[in-house]
């Protein structure tokens, strides 16, 4: 299937993304809804999180993105693979988190993944950051004691400031201390392929609800 051309960088605080999406049903989202749930804040092009749902069929797995073509892409992609526990929701997560994990069945969401998140490089444009403090408050209001965070980049200044944003809140601790040496999961994101097929590092740290 052909992918259609998106815009690689998307301003989180424009107008145009300020709209709180329609909250789904989640008793009829996934064929088993009180299966342990795994957001991937940032899913582009779904390739990650279509082999995670593969690896894992006793967990669901929800997929935010910002850009709503390739939402529509990976939901086609999904259909025609038949995974009944993937869905994918165009969400602006740093407007629309907390209704949408709210609306979420008791004690479901476990786990949590942020990668390689858009830069945003320039000072002044790094507000757009996907985590900022209030992001990290939701996420600390619904996620269980033992439940982690995943965050990875390929841009070290992104990793420590995210880092930085999880460690400020009393909620969460990083465990190890420092960068992990190989990703806890058996799947890559496109991005992470290209960086480690490049020799390039990336940089990774796991933070758990207290």
């Amino acid at each position: 299937m052909a992918l259609i051309r998106v815009r690689q960088h998307v301003n989180p605080l424009s107008n145009k993304y300020q709209g709180i999406p329609a909250l789904p049903d989640w008793g009829t989202l996934y064929p088993q809804p009180e299966q342990p749930l795994h957001l991937d804040i940032g899913s582009a092009k779904g390739h990650f999180l279509r082999q995670m749902a593969t690896h894992y069929p006793d967990w669901n797995f929800l997929g935010l993105e910002i850009r709503a073509p390739l939402v529509d892409y990976c939901l086609r992609q999904r259909d025609e693979a038949g995974q009944h526990n993937l869905h994918f929701l165009f969400c602006n997560a740093n407007t629309s988190l907390q209704p949408l994990l709210a609306s979420l069945p008791p004690a479901t969401l476990q786990r949590v993944s942020i990668q390689f998140p858009d830069p945003w490089f320039k000072k002044r444009h790094q507000k757009r950051r996907v985590v900022q403090p209030e992001l990290v408050a939701c996420l600390a209001a619904v996620l269980p004691s033992g439940g982690d965070i995943v965050l990875q980049s390929d841009v070290l200044d992104v990793a420590v400031d995210m880092s930085d944003r999880f460690a400020e809140h009393p909620g969460f601790y990083q465990t190890p201390e420092s960068w992990l040496p190989t990703s806890p999961f058996p799947a890559q994101t496109d991005r992470e392929e290209v960086t480690l097929g490049k020799g390039l590092p990336v940089y990774r740290a796991i933070f758990v609800k207290k």
